[in-house]
């Protein structure tokens, strides 16, 4: 196992960070590792990488005791935070080779790594531009060279896409499954689930410093209630109608909002069809009608809860 945490413990004061969490990551994965907020994955990462005292368990990478001074698994090991951590005085150019001198000595190795990271973000028009003067998104990509220069066998990402636009996120996703495909394995945290579907190979769900669930994408669908989603454009449908809708076989719940209804059903070949049944015995009339398979939104929200999070 490239990450193995056994029954890791993290209090502060009263308040339990961590709950005996237990995480196994395998070479070569893109892992997810999703939580609403204050759910512990932070504290998690913080004490994967020995930033942080915890009060019992152990944490092993590349088969071997994670502690403070472990510097011969640190520099196998690049992480990008979701606040972009670079020196605003030196160029992109001069950030990315400082940030690879750290972990390379040789100064015509970090030389070469530091053109391969900038050709791999796709930053060479911006070498000679210091941070203040890039887009979030090419901050972004800069952010990611830095972290990656070195050629990390472990490579922790924390929220790389947020507040950037459609074409950036997309080529930082496609940056991080290249990464993965030249052998990185990635611990990959973010809050948007379709990214979280499109890349990772096996996801776990933590909530209260523990782990709720976990499996692939697959895997955790199986597991909740919800089989389809059915969403239709309804006119003049009362409140009677829709508490006779939700009585309905195998309905598992319904939400009207002026002309947009909202079917959730468990799983079941027919249930489109009885719906349209109710819908023509009632006279209700209708427009267009959506039919999906839950997605990992969905199971979220199932396992963690709807209520908001500071």
């Amino acid at each position: 196992m490239i990450v193995k945490v056994d029954g890791l413990v993290k209090r502060y004061d009263k308040l339990v960070a961590l709950d005996y969490l237990n995480l196994e990551v395998a070479e070569g994965e893109i892992f997810g590792l999703l939580g609403p907020n204050g759910s512990g994955k932070t504290t998690a990462i913080n004490c994967m990488l020995a930033l942080l005292k915890y009060d019992k368990g152990t944490i092993e990478l590349f088969d071997r005791p994670m502690h403070p001074n472990a510097y011969d698994i640190k520099k196998d090991i690049g992480i990008i935070l979701q606040n972009v951590a670079v020196f605003e005085e030196l160029t992109v150019y001069e950030n990315i080779y400082y940030f690879c001198s750290l972990y390379i000595k040789n100064k015509a190795e970090v030389k070469r790594l530091t053109q391969e990271a900038i050709q791999f973000v796709s930053l060479e028009d911006y070498t000679n531009f210091y941070p203040k003067k890039l887009s979030g998104g090419l901050l972004r990509r800069l952010n990611i060279a830095c972290g990656i220069a070195h050629k990390p066998k472990l490579i922790i990402l924390d929220e790389p896409t947020v507040a950037v636009d459609p074409q950036s996120r997309n080529k930082i996703l496609e940056g991080i499954k290249k990464l993965n495909a030249e052998g990185a394995t990635i611990i990959y945290t973010s809050h948007y689930m379709e990214e979280v579907e499109q890349i990772c190979t096996n996801i776990a769900i933590i909530d209260k410093g523990r782990v709720l669930a976990k499996g692939t994408k697959e895997e955790l669908k199986s597991m909740i209630s919800i089989g389809e989603k059915i969403t239709m454009e309804v006119f003049q449908m009362n409140e009677k109608q829709v508490s006779d809708l939700r009585k309905l076989p195998n309905i598992y719940s319904v939400e009207h909002h002026e002309n947009t209804l909202e079917i959730k059903s468990g799983r079941g070949k027919n249930n489109l069809v009885q719906v349209l049944q109710f819908f023509n015995d009632q006279d209700i009339k209708f427009g267009k009608v959506l039919t999906e398979l839950p997605t990992l939104n969905d199971v979220f929200l199932e396992i963690t809860g709807k209520e908001l999070r500071d």
